[in-house]
């Protein structure tokens, strides 16, 4: 005489295919966040600036390319050329809800001059006070007391 025994239900969920689909996702997220850089190549100036503070807000910038077009870092598509109502727009519906935003030009060091005064004037207009450049830190250090 066989005896039957009861089997016990086991309810415990497993996880393993769970974890693979999440180092799976890892993987694709770590390869594809370099790819998704923001904004549009340009090769800054250089200089000896005191770079921001990390503890101040995200700031507004308003890039001016080599061919003078200008992007903004705010908007629909950031990498596609903006014209300059839409700037002023913009740039004011920022200050108007985040007044203490800091507002950046970043000027191709090849673009014409008159372009990174246009981006300014225009910014001037969207109501900004204090506009920063952008510049890159320069591979030879230059002393304070220039020296």
């Amino acid at each position: 005489m066989r005896r039957h025994r009861k089997r016990k239900i086991i309810s415990e969920i497993n996880v393993v295919p769970y974890i693979d689909v999440m180092l799976v996702l890892l993987i694709i997220f770590m390869i594809t966040a370099p790819l998704i850089q923001q904004g549009v190549e340009i090769d800054l100036p250089q200089a000896n600036a005191n770079p921001m503070h990390r503890d101040q807000k995200e700031p507004l910038i308003l890039t001016v390319s080599k061919t003078g077009e200008f992007y903004l870092n705010v908007g629909d598509d950031i990498k596609k050329p903006i014209d300059d109502e839409k700037i002023v727009h913009r740039v004011a519906a920022v200050l108007k809800y985040q007044p203490d935003t800091p507002v950046l030009v970043r000027g191709d060091k090849n673009v014409d001059y008159g372009r990174v005064t246009s981006a300014m004037v225009l910014l001037q207009m969207a109501g900004v006070e204090k506009i920063g450049l952008m510049t890159e830190q320069p591979d030879i250090q230059i002393p304070a007391d220039g020296s």
